[in-house]
């Protein structure tokens, strides 16, 4: 878009009134990155990012850590689930420097080295799953229910786990491995303990 200037009968162009840095200005012009450090999975990392960025990019884009999906990007389906000092968060919309110096845990730290997690266990008996995609979220949200430890019953584990959508419907077998892991811990809770 262009203007005419009056005074001087000349056509000046509305970009030419935008005022440009010189490149010392620019050089020493601040940052907009912010120190933070994650412990994820047990191993420390020190980043400088821009303090808008959420815990789900910080994870997937400057980590690697790709099991942790990015799904609705807006929180409603739990595909993004991570744990934080154990519980559980849609990391879509956390942003990264508000857990400076805080455990996360990601479906990458549930294993021990070639022993999977005792719900990953569970959801390869019980098939809980069909495309994979959300299965990430799914086990980290079931984890984090069962070391919350308010879900007994089949009514309470849906409930609980209802923040996580499966679009292929493997609801039923995703239910029978959460209910298996409850049952199995609820069972290891009161045998008697060796003295």
């Amino acid at each position: 878009m262009e203007n005419t200037n009056t005074a001087t009968s000349e056509r000046v162009s509305i970009l030419d009134q935008i005022p440009v840095l010189d490149s010392q200005q620019t050089a020493s012009a601040p940052s907009n990155t912010i120190p933070v450090t994650l412990y994820i999975n047990g191993a420390e990392h020190t980043l400088q990012i821009d303090p808008r960025v959420t815990l789900l990019d910080v994870l997937r884009e400057y980590i690697g850590l790709s099991g942790t999906k990015k799904g609705c990007d807006h929180g409603q389906c739990g595909a993004c689930t991570v744990l934080v000092e154990g519980h559980r968060i849609n990391s879509c919309l956390a942003l990264a420097v508000s857990y400076d110096r805080e455990q996360i845990t990601t479906i990458e730290g549930l294993a021990e080295g070639e022993d999977l997690h005792p719900v990953q266990e569970a959801f390869l008996h019980h098939d809980a799953f069909q495309c994979g995609y959300c299965t990430p979220g799914q086990i980290m949200s079931a984890v984090g229910l069962l070391l919350e430890g308010n879900a007994k019953t089949d009514a309470e584990i849906k409930e609980q786990m209802s923040g996580n959508i499966c679009r292929c419907g493997a609801y039923a077998n995703i239910l029978a491995a959460v209910r298996e892991c409850n049952n199995n811990q609820n069972s290891n809770a009161s045998a008697p303990q060796a003295k």
